[in-house]
């Protein structure tokens, strides 16, 4: 089932698409669900973000090669850190190139969105707390982090993580296609089941530490392949079994 969050007639709306149709829903996600009697054809609305998470937690140096490619030893626990909720932004938004950064990356990854309060859960019960799976873009000012030499201020900016184009349910997130086609070339291209940590794991690991909530999103980490973004640019993340997201760069 993909779930979407739309915008139609001036108002914000939830729903459920099946082929170009999408049914309205009353309640929410993470809640009863009602569909309602009204539909749209999917080109008569405007996708919006899936969620709205109260945070997100990313997880760094989740896939082997990307760790090598940026010279980082493999960690022996999940590197996490936060994007604010603010970096958050739909399909067909734009990423907005801040005027303080020389270098702004594209890095698709697996977003998890969770369904219910989490908190200590081991990584057996993790999946039970999953309401599904969206593509997700970690915009990273790569000069800012370098010169930081931590990674709140490259990754926290307005517009820094585009997410959709819906959350997908009845998925098996374990040995999934994850690409990044930057101008309709392939930049990156690896599968889920070449993680470091896996989704349960990371899941767990993180509700030892914070609780998480409904609409709460995790980023799962991004393979090698991590390049610049110019203003004129469209980026986008492919992920095998979810659906493809898209966004224009523009200069600040």
């Amino acid at each position: 089932m993909k779930l979407v969050r739309f915008q139609v007639d001036g108002r914000e709306s939830q729903g459920v698409l099946s082929g170009n149709e999408v049914r309205e829903l009353e309640g929410d996600f993470f809640g009863q669900l009602d569909v309602v009697k009204r539909s749209y054809a999917i080109d008569s609305i405007k996708l919006l973000a899936p969620c709205i998470p109260t945070k997100i937690v990313a997880v760094g140096l989740n896939y082997r090669d990307h760790a090598l490619e940026l010279g980082f030893p493999i960690p022996e626990n999940p590197i996490i850190f936060l994007k604010p909720p603010t970096s958050i932004i739909g399909p067909g938004d734009t990423i907005v190139v801040p005027a303080m950064s020389k270098r702004v990356d594209y890095e698709a990854e697996l977003g998890v969105v969770i369904k219910d309060r989490v908190r200590n859960v081991s990584a057996r019960q993790a999946s039970g707390h999953i309401l599904g799976y969206t593509c997700a873009n970690d915009v990273t000012a790569r000069d800012l982090q370098k010169q930081d030499g931590q990674w709140t201020r490259a990754k926290s900016f307005d517009t820094f993580c585009p997410v959709g184009p819906w959350i997908e349910t009845d998925l098996d997130p374990r040995d999934l296609l994850v690409e990044a086609y930057l101008n309709n070339g392939r930049k990156q291209s690896s599968r889920t089941s070449q993680f470091i940590f896996p989704i349960d794991h990371v899941v767990s690991f993180i509700s030892r530490i914070m609780t998480l909530n409904p609409g709460d999103l995790v980023i799962t980490g991004t393979p090698s392949g991590i390049g610049p973004m110019e203003p004129g640019d469209e980026i986008e993340v492919r992920i095998e079994g979810v659906g493809s997201l898209k966004n224009i760069v523009s200069a600040d």
